[in-house]
């Protein structure tokens, strides 16, 4: 079950051309607007950065597992199968 996530608003100054081309790009992505394609390249941007240090919550979930005795096979295939990577 997913928990709800707290929001919190900010300001950002942003180019305007950058903004008009979110607002174009946002609707071919299937986007409901271009502050949630912001939110989705912070995301993206985020994980991909998070993944590359150790700690992060793939490379702890990744021996929490060992400790449980999933095999490393099955651990690298589902954290493939996920997209993700570990540091």
């Amino acid at each position: 079950m997913r928990t709800e996530r707290v929001m919190t608003s900010i300001s950002l100054r942003i180019p305007e051309r950058v903004i008009e081309d979110l607002k174009e790009i946002a609707p071919m992505l299937g986007m409901s607007g271009y502050q949630s394609l912001i939110k989705l390249y912070i995301s993206q941007g985020l994980r991909k950065d998070l993944q590359k240090l150790p700690g992060t919550h793939v490379a702890v979930l990744a021996e929490s597992l060992r400790k449980r005795g999933v095999k490393e096979a099955d651990i690298a295939a589902a954290i493939k199968e996920a997209g993700l990577k570990t540091a």
